[in-house]
């Protein structure tokens, strides 16, 4: 991390040197990107990486995962919820052994959230314990001010965690919940990797973090962040891959029940008109959720009573319920 200006550390304020401009600054090693300092060569290693954390990639999402890496590019996720992208960014940092700080966008969200806070409550009781031991009269404004505002007092908020800790991996998830102003926001930090803390100075990043952007596409991403990053759609998987992707995520569960939890899930997505179709994370749920009731295999009176761990919308359970019988029968 570097940080132009003075910086705060401690209970105690120290100058940084400075260049022959003027500008201050930590000494740092050269700037590069995440992608340099892992050993990644190419887009099949990164899938084996991938499916080694229990994440089975197609060949073009680890091609552009691959490509981010060693572009030094955000990547930018969207599909169907459900899909795997949050969990791509997951097995992406334990593949790299990166830590993941992750930011969960929202209505509403803004700058102050996804960037940083000041800690009030322990800024009052600082300045009560200055006027306790100094008394009100012979406290310095000036030197009052500058300590209220010290980094101890600093709340890091997930994207300032990243530019300070990288190279670690950051996930900006359902980034398609935020505002336009909250992308804008992001599109200057994601161009720079660098902030500025009006109280402390710039803060930039030694290595800029591995960044992974999802959507769900409930609203079109503007197309200044698009341009931004590489960019894949994930859809769901087919139904051999799915059923891989169930026995490698949960190897305790037999192949027989895999097979046919899959295969159902399917014909729910394809078969049945659904407010949410399930997605892969569902098909695992229901798959945990019968092996845990000592199932080897699905009927239809255990399908029955776990459609809560698959369908989250009484009308999609009322619609599929019906027509069970058949469903499992073409299994």
């Amino acid at each position: 991390m570097r940080i132009q200006g003075d910086l705060v550390g401690g209970p105690r304020r120290r100058r940084l040197r400075h260049d022959g401009a003027g500008a201050a600054f930590v000494p740092c090693r050269e700037i590069g990107h995440a992608g340099e300092m892992t050993d990644v060569g190419s887009a099949q290693d990164l899938a084996e990486r991938l499916r080694s954390t229990g994440y089975l990639a197609d060949d073009g999402l680890a091609t552009v995962g691959f490509l981010a890496l060693r572009m030094g590019r955000p990547l930018l996720l969207e599909g169907e919820p459900g899909t795997g992208k949050t969990a791509m960014a997951e097995a992406l940092a334990e593949s790299l052994e990166l830590p993941l700080i992750r930011l969960q966008c929202y209505e509403g969200i803004d700058a102050s959230q996804a960037l940083y806070d000041w800690d009030f409550p322990r800024q009052v009781l600082h300045l009560r314990a200055m006027e306790a031991v100094r008394g009100v009269d012979e406290l310095d404004v000036d030197a009052v001010e500058k300590s209220l505002f010290d980094e101890r007092f600093l709340l890091a908020r997930p994207i300032l965690r990243a530019l300070r800790e990288s190279p670690v991996v950051l996930l900006v998830d359902e980034v398609d919940r935020a505002d336009d102003e909250f992308e804008a926001f992001l599109l200057e930090v994601l161009s720079t990797n660098q902030v500025s803390i009006p109280e402390l100075g710039t803060v930039a990043a030694d290595t800029p973090p591995v960044v992974v952007l999802t959507s769900n596409r409930t609203r079109e991403v503007h197309d200044a962040l698009k341009r931004r990053c590489l960019y894949h759609w994930i859809e769901h998987p087919g139904l051999a891959r799915e059923v891989a992707i169930v026995r490698a995520r949960l190897p305790e569960v037999s192949e027989r029940l895999a097979e046919q939890v899959t295969g159902a899930v399917h014909r729910m997505r394809d078969g049945v008109e659904l407010l949410k179709p399930p997605g892969v994370a569902e098909t695992l749920d229901w798959a945990t959720a019968l092996h845990a009731l000592g199932r080897d295999s699905l009927d239809v009176e255990s399908a029955a009573t776990t459609l809560g761990a698959v369908l989250k919308y009484r009308e999609d359970a009322d619609r599929v319920r019906a027509s069970l019988d058949a469903m499992l029968t073409s299994a």
